[in-house]
């Protein structure tokens, strides 16, 4: 029988916030982290459980010659159009929770974090988690980091970042959810590591 996590977080920020470096930083504290993104990624992966219902859903062409999702076309399509968006939600996220609820049941740490980029947005994980910890930024933050970090990258324009940042919970949205907010700008990696391992140690980590 498992043993279920004694703390059970729920770690979320807007695009380019730190939060996936925060995660990793929970993980090496002895943090469970689930990544919701992650999972994601891998049912429209190559031979992933989503492919098929969005075949069928959006036509052969939203799927690569290898057998993923082609993000990029897809990531126009949702941005252009709320409706496409709904359809994708509907086929990736029950999957994402099946695969987040096994996960789960397999930890024997005492404390899961659920990295969930649209925790505040779905509605439904605050009553599963028993603490929110929002990773918070400036917006000009935001938009550095992502530029930086998408460079070369077709379709990650500033505008594409921006729409991005307008269809995730705003900033006031999020530190409204927080039980904990961390403010990660301007900090170097050791402040924000300093900062996190004081935050861990309350949760029993």
């Amino acid at each position: 029988m498992p043993v279920f996590p004694a703390q059970r977080i729920g770690l979320t920020g807007g695009i380019g916030s730190g939060k996936s470096t925060v995660a990793k930083m929970l993980a090496d504290c002895g943090a469970t982290v689930v990544d919701a993104d992650a999972i994601a990624r891998s049912v429209t992966a190559p031979g992933g459980a989503a492919i098929a219902g969005i075949a069928r859903q959006f036509g052969a062409h939203f799927i690569t010659p290898e057998g993923a999702l082609d993000r990029e076309r897809m990531r126009a399509l949702v941005f252009a159009d709320p409706a496409a968006r709904q359809q994708l939600e509907a086929i990736v996220h029950p999957l994402v929770s099946q695969e987040t609820a096994r996960q789960a049941a397999l930890s024997q740490s005492a404390c899961m974090v659920f990295d969930v980029p649209l925790l505040v947005e779905s509605g439904r994980w605050r009553q599963q988690v028993d603490q929110v910890l929002v990773v918070d930024c400036s917006e000009a933050t935001q938009i550095s980091r992502v530029m930086a970090r998408e460079a070369g990258r077709s379709g990650w324009t500033r505008e594409a970042v921006e729409k991005v940042m307008a269809g995730q919970a705003s900033r006031a949205q999020r530190r409204a959810a927080a039980d904990i907010c961390i403010y990660n700008d301007q900090l170097s990696l050791d402040e924000l590591e300093q900062m996190v391992r004081q935050i861990a140690a309350r949760f029993g980590l």
